[in-house]
């Protein structure tokens, strides 16, 4: 098979690194990728919402299979843009139509999919500027601390946690009056904090049938101990304690099934990933919000621990035959740590070259802000730069591997949090 893979994160090096292991795939096209997907694949310099152009060379590459990595295309309608194109109609792709990316697309209207279908979730309500003054009385009468979401898509960074009452008022003011994320925040959702750990599910979806695959938890923000503003992902491990086979069985029967059916009842055509954020509150799983593809940075530690064939979990999410794919995991524990540019997720410098540690087999190394100078070296080109995942039989030693490449892999500013997963250490004590 032709596959053409779009994105540039350390998870789409993740998705190329898997799919290449494949003995269907003949050749493995990136749009635009990074340095590291280079190694392993064909880059082709193209925007990922070039619709026109990503069709063509789907026509001219004879592509059996289009993987759709990030969220932006989803919810700009690619996959309905190739299926209504005579051209491309007849191409699988992995990822929902726009109807269904409207799930992570906007907050609102996922929070409604979940009311309707009976999926639980934190109490909520929706405002927009001209409601500021029903929202700011709304706000009066909730317990803190309260959550205000951006409706809209604002690169992982809509979300605000409010402790005091004057704080969600201001914020609430900043977000719908000032446009703080622009038309991402023209409504804003004000919703229930909810408390306990949170973790992420995954779920693969040809619209009919699922595979429910390794969960994960990971770090957002940018400072140890949780805390300083909150970043596209500093880590993530799986599996975790906390989503043990009792609570995983009720995410199944109250979350996974619910929304599959929810999605077929309401004509919503889904193929592709859901990226479910759940809190576990006392054993009971309540969902914090859909993304429509697959995490960043949990995928460098998901994927590693999927042992079937990658290739045919995609292909059968495309072709509609997910029903007769047999997913395999390993028992091993993967834990992945975000190396990012001195700076970020604020202003950062681009361009220092990188020394990378050896190869070894106790973890793999996932490119993600990387690409190539004129002399060649690699440098750093993005916020998030590396992901190094680290594998072993405990938590303990998949972190132990990851951290020992971590700290032989350099460049001028260059900043991780060294405590990753030690929450989770913590609790198998």
């Amino acid at each position: 098979m032709n596959i053409l893979l779009l994105g540039s994160g350390g998870r789409e090096h993740a998705f190329a690194w898997k799919i290449v292991q494949s003995p269907s795939c003949e050749k493995l096209y990136v749009v635009p990728g990074n340095a590291g997907t280079a190694e392993i694949a064909e880059n082709v310099e193209l925007s990922i919402t070039d619709f026109p152009a990503i069709a063509e060379m789907i026509v001219n590459k004879s592509i059996d299979l289009v993987v759709v990595g990030p969220e932006e295309p989803l919810v700009k309608g690619l996959v309905d843009y190739l299926k209504n194109n005579p051209k491309t109609s007849h191409t699988p792709a992995v990822g929902p139509s726009q109807l269904g990316a409207t799930l992570e697309g906007s907050k609102d209207f996922s929070k409604r999919f979940m009311q309707r279908n009976g999926i639980p979730t934190a109490a909520y309500e929706t405002f927009t500027s001209d409601q500021i003054d029903l929202g700011l009385a709304y706000l009066e009468k909730q317990s803190l601390p309260i959550v205000l979401k951006a409706d809209g898509l604002a690169a992982g960074k809509g979300v605000l946690i409010c402790e005091t009452l004057a704080h969600a008022k201001e914020s609430l003011k900043d977000m719908l009056l000032d446009k703080k994320f622009g038309d991402a925040s023209s409504k804003v959702v004000i919703e229930e904090f909810l408390s306990g750990i949170e973790l992420s599910v995954f779920v693969a979806t040809d619209g009919k049938d699922y595979k429910i695959l390794p969960e994960a938890k990971d770090y957002k923000r940018i400072g140890e101990g949780d805390t300083g503003l909150n970043t596209g992902g500093m880590g993530a491990v799986s599996p975790v304690i906390f989503a043990d086979e009792a609570f995983m069985k009720k995410v199944e029967e109250k979350v996974v099934k619910p929304t599959v059916e929810g999605l077929a009842k309401e004509n919503i055509p889904y193929k592709g990933f859901l990226f479910i954020g759940l809190m576990n509150t006392d054993g009971d799983p309540k969902v914090i919000e859909y993304n429509v593809r697959m995490g960043d940075p949990e995928t460098e530690a998901v994927l590693p621990r999927i042992e079937s064939d990658f290739l045919d979990l995609l292909k059968g999410i495309g072709e509609g035959s997910l029903g007769k794919y047999e997913l395999k995991v390993s028992p091993k524990f993967a834990t992945t740590v975000v190396m990012v540019s001195g700076g970020y997720p604020e202003s950062y410098q681009k361009g220092y070259p990188i020394s990378l540690s050896e190869e070894n087999t106790d973890s793999v190394l996932f490119h993600a802000g990387t690409s190539r100078n004129d002399k060649g070296e690699l440098i750093n080109t993005g916020g998030r730069v590396l992901a190094i995942t680290g594998l072993g039989d405990s938590l303990d030693s998949a972190l132990k591997n990851a951290f020992n490449r971590v700290e032989k892999t350099h460049w001028e500013k260059a900043y991780y949090r060294k405590d990753i997963g030690k929450d989770v250490l913590e609790l198998y004590k």
